[in-house]
């Protein structure tokens, strides 16, 4: 499976990877001041961001920005 996504650095990454390395990385305060969606400004848990996030596109393409921008130092990420 790698050689066919040899440049993807989403590859083999879960949804519930990134927001885990994200909550490590800045906390769930921090994250949703970067990130202002409710799931996690309000009583954020993980089940109710990966919830909110497999339904809603937009939001999904944020974490994912933060997660590359974070973990890869890539371009900058998409906030507010």
């Amino acid at each position: 499976m790698s050689a066919e996504q040899p440049r993807n650095p989403l590859h083999g990454v879960t949804l519930e990877m990134m927001i885990r390395l994200l909550v490590q990385h800045y906390g769930w305060e921090e994250l949703g001041r970067a990130i202002p969606i409710r799931c996690f400004l309000s009583t954020p848990s993980m089940g109710s961001s990966l919830k909110f996030l497999r339904r809603t596109p937009w939001a999904r393409d944020k974490v994912e920005s933060l997660y590359l921008y974070t973990r890869f130092k890539r371009p900058e990420p998409f906030m507010k």
